[in-house]
């Protein structure tokens, strides 16, 4: 190959390189951090830690319709809920992987779904968070589940975020610092606050585990100056009901 072909191969290679990286860029997890450059990403199992992502379910409600029949924000039975499971996410130390395939379709099976709407109360949330970050842990949906209620369970939540009755202001630090003083086995560095939308709302809790279900530090993912910039945050009351639409109380 002549050699002024060959350099404008390079170079057309070279001009080409930011576009496909601009594909594994973008919102993920909390919308904040990056997908990082690598190769053999999403494959299910290669991941570096667990981040279990505690939703405070009144942020969510707050942008639901109040004739919405949402078994989490406006159920007959009147039921109410503060801190829900949102996830069990597969965590790169930067970056993470997501909808990976598997042998078998991501298949959650009835029963299974119907056993965690107690801490995880919405069906299609259930459903749709295996199929996005339980395929990338490399567990069946009933070891991925498992694992999610073991560890949700084993947290106890500060008394100050179990069900208030009125709202409140608080900073990202004080709330790191009520989990680990209800979780004496919690270090700071291995939880992230995230925060958002009108009136900057808290709207969840990151607490970073092991493979294997342990306590570890958090990766770039969970930097709080990345998921929550502002100092103080708003802590809407639990409620059984859904309020008017007012911003953003998206899921992931």
């Amino acid at each position: 190959m002549p050699i002024r072909r060959m350099a404008l191969l390079v170079l057309a290679a070279g001009l080409l390189t930011p576009l496909s990286a601009l594909a594994q860029t973008g919102p993920g997890p909390g919308g904040r951090a990056p997908y990082d450059r690598g190769q053999e990403r999403n494959v299910p199992g290669r991941f570096d830690y667990y981040a279990l992502v505690l939703s405070w379910s009144p942020t969510y409600c707050a942008s639901r319709d109040r004739g919405d029949r949402d078994t989490q924000c406006n159920r007959r039975d009147g039921r109410r809920f503060a801190f829900v499971l949102h996830g069990l996410w597969p965590q790169y130390e930067r970056g993470w992987p997501q909808d990976c395939r598997t042998r078998q379709r991501p298949f959650v099976p009835e029963k299974l779904i119907d056993s965690m709407l107690d801490i995880m109360p919405s069906r299609r949330l259930v459903i749709h968070e295996y199929r996005k970050h339980g395929t990338c842990s490399g567990l069946s949906p009933e070891g991925y589940y498992g694992l999610s209620r073991r560890l949700f369970t084993s947290l106890k939540i500060p008394p100050r975020f179990v069900m208030p009755n009125d709202d409140f202001s608080v900073s990202p630090e004080e709330v790191v610092s009520a989990f680990v003083e209800a979780n004496p086995e919690l270090k700071p560095d291995m939880l992230g606050v995230a925060c958002g939308g009108p009136g900057n709302r808290m709207r969840e809790v990151r607490i970073c585990f092991t493979r294997d279900g342990g306590p570890t530090r958090c990766g770039r993912n969970e930097d709080r100056t990345r998921l929550c910039r502002s100092p103080r945050m708003h802590v809407p009351p639990a409620r059984s009901e859904g309020a008017p639409r007012q911003g953003n109380g998206r899921r992931i």
